[in-house]
């Protein structure tokens, strides 16, 4: 009796062991739904990522027991609702200009690494618990009442089951993009306008080349300006590998530039990286014409002068798209344009009279060996 006693007891806690874990996580009541607030930018990577690999899986698992709308931060109206629910959730300075943002309910998530790890949890405990609401962000009740439900020929909707869908309270022109940022984006166009005269004016020195002496001060000034640009290059490469939020200062939404899609080559290549091995090579090719002999001396300031030359160009085009396209300028982005366009100009007077005197080498007829020379 008193085995069949301890067998049974054995049995009992056995099934209370199997059954905690069911009792500490109840299943999803029936007609539970959580809501969510996505906030966004077209132009960035890391809310690209969360839309195309995070959400649709989740929106397969749950269903009609998701819903999500997209807020696009680059539309000015948009702007509002975005300051609201910062301001409301009391986010740090630091990490008020970055997208994405997932607000459900009382919590805010920042980041595509944060929302891949802890928004499945927020849903399965939101939906045991009889699901999630729309956040009370000051303003996102009117907003929701004033957007129309979806017809199939609506843009936005303030709900959705099977993909988020941007809120678009203003057509996005190329005004209202410069806008968003009105006195970074002015800073933006005056050093744009900057570099590509000073393009022009070394295109003009190619065609009349002049004679050049480099003078120490010179020297030392392209020494200076590679290592600053290696400086400014480490920095914007570790923002954009480590997804820490950039110290930006006063002027500028550095986060918002380095999260956009056009912070990566071929979506692969951080630009920062790509600058850290261009002022790299710069620097070491202008040493080595001090260091080396003769012709490859020559060659060597060539080199410089036309990796400052592309690197130039090349930030013209970085810089366009900040205030025209992305919307937001970033003070690296420009302290690194400004150091490439000094080291063109530094560059290109030795360097435009290296390649003289090399094409004129090139030309200059050979002179005949007397005969019996040996």
């Amino acid at each position: 009796m008193r085995r069949a006693i301890r067998v049974l007891t054995l049995v009992a806690l056995l099934a209370l062991v199997i059954a905690a874990p069911a009792a500490a996580a109840p299943p999803p009541q029936a007609g539970a739904v959580v809501r969510a607030v996505f906030f966004y930018s077209p132009t960035c990577g890391h809310c690209q990522s969360v839309i195309t690999e995070v959400f649709p899986p989740l929106f397969e698992e749950y269903g009609d027991q998701l819903e999500i709308i997209g807020v696009d931060v680059t539309n000015p109206a948009a702007q509002n609702l975005f300051s609201a629910a910062v301001d409301f959730y009391d986010i740090p300075e630091d990490a008020r200009g970055a997208v994405p943002y997932l607000v459900i309910g009382d919590t805010f998530l920042i980041g595509d690494v944060d929302i891949l790890e802890q928004f499945p949890g927020i849903i399965e405990d939101g939906l045991a618990q009889g699901g999630i609401d729309w956040p009370e962000i000051p303003g996102l009740a009117e907003v929701l009442a004033s957007v129309p439900p979806a017809d199939g020929s609506s843009a936005a909707t303030p709900t959705a089951t099977t993909t988020p869908i941007p809120l678009t309270l203003e057509p996005r022109t190329v005004a209202s993009t410069f806008m968003n940022d009105p006195v970074g984006n002015s800073i933006a166009v005056v050093v744009l306008v900057g570099m590509i005269a000073s393009a022009v004016v070394v295109g003009l020195r190619l065609r009349n080349p002049k004679p050049h002496q480099l003078s120490t001060r010179a020297h030392l000034g392209v020494v200076l300006l590679s290592l600053a640009g290696i400086a400014i290059s480490a920095y914007m490469t570790f923002i954009e590998t480590s997804g820490t939020p950039a110290v930006c200062g006063p002027v500028g939404d550095c986060n918002t530039v380095q999260q956009s899609q056009f912070a990566l080559l071929f979506g692969v290549i951080p630009l920062g990286a790509l600058g850290l091995v261009g002022y790299a090579a710069i620097l070491l090719t202008w040493l080595g014409a001090r260091w080396l002999p003769g012709r490859r001396a020559e060659w060597s300031t060539v080199f410089a002068f036309g990796l400052s030359a592309f690197g130039t160009l090349f930030s013209i085009v970085l810089t366009f798209l900040e205030p025209f396209v992305i919307g937001a300028t970033c003070t690296w982005c420009i302290s690194s344009a400004l150091a490439m366009t000094g080291l063109l100009w530094l560059t290109s007077g030795p360097g435009i009279a290296a390649l003289q005197h090399l094409e004129e080498d090139d030309s200059a007829p050979e002179t005949p060996q007397e005969p019996g020379a040996a």
